[in-house]
């Protein structure tokens, strides 16, 4: 890109503070317009909420707003291209989105949109196609170099469906051509996808893997949603539940995602979840557990009640056996038999925690609903936690802008 073509991308960012939302929007029904077949690689529930169109005018806002330096971006630039290998996403796949974008900005901004913006932003997105599908390159690369990798789908077999509380139910999930699968790294999630007749789409959903790293299988635990809204926020969870049962088949794609635990922890770690926040986090303390980790292990999980609160009988059992890990419990709404066994009632609030652990080099792992997140990070901020030290997932487009 030329200097002029950076200065007139950086002269749209009011536009597209403004505007980005109507954009996208615009953007996302052009796109599906001429070509349905990607409606097959998105996430409709998240199309119809308007969460995806929000958050891509917020990465697309960012892009503009360093397009002097795009590098800065490389953090966010991972997160995405873990999300897209992880939906098979492939070069051909942004010359389709380009072509649609350069067209919706035309189309937006009208006359507006002189010839010199039109080229500035062609030229701005050909540079972030080839930054993203580079990047994305090597994680591709990463993953078939390693034991049992894998790209692309691939299909697996549900082997045991298991049921962890009243809302949420973990299925096993062995390859279908019998062979090993690539150990993940705790914290990571893998896709996988469904045909649901009543949409006549394939539709893909990221779950958080809960087990233990393995190159037999893997476990996703799955909150079923529920309410009205179900045919915009649930539609796999709700099938998963109400029809896959043992011996169906589903496709899958290898692990992938940053929020993971680091093989280079040398000091106590604390895990905070909330409600299905924590199929990440069992993940990563049952290996910690199998590594026989030697430093303090803190879990701070919050959830409504006893009654939708997974894997209760496993960690109460592992903070028994293990003289370094520690749990406490939140429940909205706690019966005595609960506060009896130490449950405190009201929403996860780490200031009621004296025995939180504060020690340098110390990793703090948060994972829930955006709300929680937020409050979570803005207490441990508080506390004088370094927001280096903090690392979250949030599940869906990432709409909170925290580090």
């Amino acid at each position: 890109m030329t200097t002029e073509q950076k200065q007139l991308i950086s002269a749209t960012v009011p536009v597209l503070r403004e505007n980005g939302i109507l954009l996208t929007k615009h953007f996302y029904n052009r796109m599906f317009t001429h070509n349905p077949e990607l409606k097959n690689m998105f996430n409709m529930g998240n199309q119809q909420s308007g969460k995806q169109q929000t958050a891509l005018a917020m990465a697309v806002l960012a892009y503009a707003e360093n397009i002097a330096n795009p590098g800065v971006l490389m953090p966010v630039v991972d997160r995405i291209g873990h999300k897209h290998v992880s939906l098979d996403i492939r070069p051909e796949h942004y010359q389709i989105v380009g072509r649609h974008l350069i067209a919706s900005i035309k189309e937006v901004l009208g006359e507006a949109a002189t010839p010199e913006i039109v080229d500035a932003w062609t030229a701005a997105y050909v540079q972030l196609a080839d930054l993203m599908s580079g990047h994305e390159a090597n994680l591709y690369e990463q993953k078939i170099s390693q034991d049992n990798g894998w790209t692309g789908w691939r299909p697996f077999k549900i082997d045991k469906k298991v049921e962890e509380s009243t809302e949420i139910t973990s299925f096993y999930l062995y390859p279908s051509d019998g062979g090993k699968v690539m150990p993940h790294i705790p914290g990571q999630y893998i896709s996988l996808r469904v045909f649901l007749p009543e949409m006549e789409l394939y539709q893909a959903r990221q779950y958080s893997i809960s087990s233990a790293p393995s190159s037999e299988y893997y476990r996703i635990s799955v909150k079923k949603e529920k309410g009205t809204q179900i045919d915009t926020d649930g539609k796999i969870s709700n099938y998963l539940h109400n029809f896959i049962q043992e011996g169906n088949k589903v496709d899958l794609t290898a692990p992938a995602g940053n929020f993971t635990l680091s093989e280079e922890l040398s000091a106590p770690v604390v895990l905070i979840s909330g409600g299905v926040g924590l199929t990440p986090m069992i993940s990563m303390l049952e290996n910690l557990v199998e590594k026989n980790y030697n430093f303090p292990v803190t879990w701070l999980h919050g959830c409504r009640n006893r009654s939708v609160h997974a894997f209760k009988e496993k960690l109460d059992q592992i903070t028994q056996m293990t003289d370094h890990v520690t749990q406490h419990v939140f429940y909205d709404v706690s019966t005595d038999e609960d506060t009896q066994q130490g449950v405190i009632e009201g929403f996860l609030d780490i200031r009621k925690i004296a025995s939180l652990p504060q020690f340098p080099d110390t990793r703090y792992y948060v994972c829930g609903p955006s709300a929680f997140i937020q409050k979570q990070y803005t207490d441990l901020i508080a506390l004088g936690i370094d927001k280096e030290a903090i690392l979250f997932e949030e599940f869906g487009p990432q709409l909170l802008q925290l580090n």
